[in-house]
């Protein structure tokens, strides 16, 4: 009985994504980095050198991830954050392809892949989300953003 209500909550908590529509929605580099975990060449994102103020989404669902707050130049080649706006924003787990131990960072309410993430970034967290830029979106600071149920 409890299993099925916490099952059911979270089935809730995610957002049912329709394949579909969204390949029609998506370009083909944001498909392939969301849905098929892939990855943007390094230093040809829009959000590579980019400081303005601001928030950043799940490309999919909207999910608000990293603040503009976080954000620092790690010289990698993506976006690169030291934290996350809430832990429970995104979703980490162990990657062993292409040879590597890594870990994976994806989106928890829609499960979206968004980048890695590393232990050689900045004090105090020393945390390095290295994300494509395919993956997310960015609203400016104070700009009014429509919320997606």
């Amino acid at each position: 009985m409890l299993l099925n209500l916490f099952q059911r909550l979270i089935r809730r908590m995610t957002v049912e994504i329709d394949k579909e529509e969204l390949k029609k929605r998506l370009t083909p580099l944001q498909w392939h980095v969301t849905q098929e975990k892939g990855t943007e060449r390094p230093f040809s994102g829009c959000y590579n050198k980019f400081y303005e103020k601001g928030t950043y989404t799940c490309i999919i669902c909207d999910q608000e991830l990293f603040s503009s707050d976080t954000k620092y130049d790690s010289g990698c080649g993506w976006p690169a954050f030291n934290e996350v706006l809430e832990q429970g924003r995104v979703k980490l787990t162990k990657d062993t392809s292409h040879d590597m131990v890594r870990t994976e960072v994806t989106c928890s309410k829609c499960g979206a892949h968004l980048g890695h993430v590393f232990n050689d970034g900045p004090k105090p967290t020393r945390k390095r989300f290295c994300i494509n830029s395919a993956s997310i979106n960015f609203h400016s600071a104070g700009e009014e953003k429509k919320m997606t149920s």
